[in-house]
């Protein structure tokens, strides 16, 4: 990310810490996520995704309305998006409730920068660059390693624990396909404001009649609502405002790498909230994210990484 003459650019970097503010924001949900144990995982991500899509679009309405006819042109991309947004949470909160907060965690964002670059690749054409691989193998081995640690550190259920990492992967998949959904929007000429609006509302929107149907126990007591309202508000809202903003400056998947820092923040905060044990081995992984975290903070511009050219009137919501 220096730019030329030796001065850092701050495009990318402003990206790049938007993503990594934002992967903090996610990691509290899993341990947020305890305080309402008689909440199910379908209502929790129904309640994140679905009220934290749907504000998105509301405060994006101008944007939508002006740019109407270019999200036309491209419906396709919009509700690709958009099934990623509806099929993301159940699988992701569900991988969590099966195998664990970290597993759950570490499976599905840490598969993630494999297949956001794995899309890319296939569907864009756009070269995978050396400093983005080496970081998604660091990231994705350290992950592996603190995945393992948890795994044999805890006396799981092995059958819920396989159904966990296999949603683990679809959340994986389905969140790199809004990321690349979003990014290619804004590539095309559709502002922040509108791209995040119209995937995040309607995949919000569809999310509805899952809440309606597992909701109920959000407001049994004032601490689930409380903790279905910090979902909402604070790691979806606030999240994927400042998500937006990073895949202005930075590509999705170098966005999705980043986004390894989540599983180190979920067991962090696992052993020092939630009063889970990490051994060494899973210290060792985090150390691994956070090496990946380092080298694509630094590493050097590249096709990896590049800033969106749009519209500074489409931006504002």
């Amino acid at each position: 990310m220096a730019a030329a003459g030796g001065r850092l650019d701050r495009g990318p970097l402003v990206g790049v810490l938007a993503v990594l503010v934002t992967s903090v924001l996610w990691g509290t949900t899993g341990t947020a996520a305890t305080f309402a144990p008689d909440v199910g995982p379908l209502a929790i991500g129904a309640a994140a995704l679905g009220i934290g899509g749907i504000l998105q679009a509301l405060i994006a309405l101008p944007s939508l309305r002006r740019e109407r006819t270019a999200l036309a042109s491209h419906r396709g991309t919009v509700v690709a998006g958009a099934l990623g947004v509806l099929i993301y949470p159940p699988a992701f909160y569900s991988s969590m409730h099966l195998a664990g907060v970290a597993v759950g965690t570490v499976v599905s964002l840490g598969s993630a920068p494999l297949a956001s670059g794995l899309l890319e690749r296939i569907l864009e054409g756009r070269r995978l660059g050396a400093w983005w691989m080496l970081a998604a193998g660091l990231g994705i081995a350290g992950s592996a390693v603190l995945c393992a640690a948890t795994m044999h550190d805890a006396a799981a259920d092995t059958a819920g624990t396989t159904a966990g990492v296999g949603l683990g992967l679809v959340a994986g998949a389905t969140y790199a396909l809004y990321s690349r959904s979003a990014h290619r929007l804004m590539g095309r000429g559709v502002g922040r404001a509108a791209a995040m609006g119209s995937v995040f509302g309607l995949g919000g929107l569809a999310l509805l009649p899952v809440l309606a149907l597992t909701g109920a126990p959000l407001l049994a007591s004032p601490q689930a609502f409380a903790v279905g309202a910090y979902m909402a508000l604070v790691p979806m809202f606030l999240g994927y405002v400042l998500f937006g903003l990073g895949l202005t400056r930075i590509s999705a998947s170098t966005a999705t790498t980043l986004t390894l820092a989540e599983p180190a923040v979920a067991a962090v905060l696992a052993v020092l909230v939630v009063g889970e044990r990490l051994p060494l081995l899973g210290w060792l992984g985090i150390a691994g994210i956070g090496l990946s975290l380092l080298i694509l903070a630094l590493a050097p511009s590249g096709r990896e990484v590049e800033p969106l050219a749009v519209p500074d009137v489409a931006a504002a919501p």
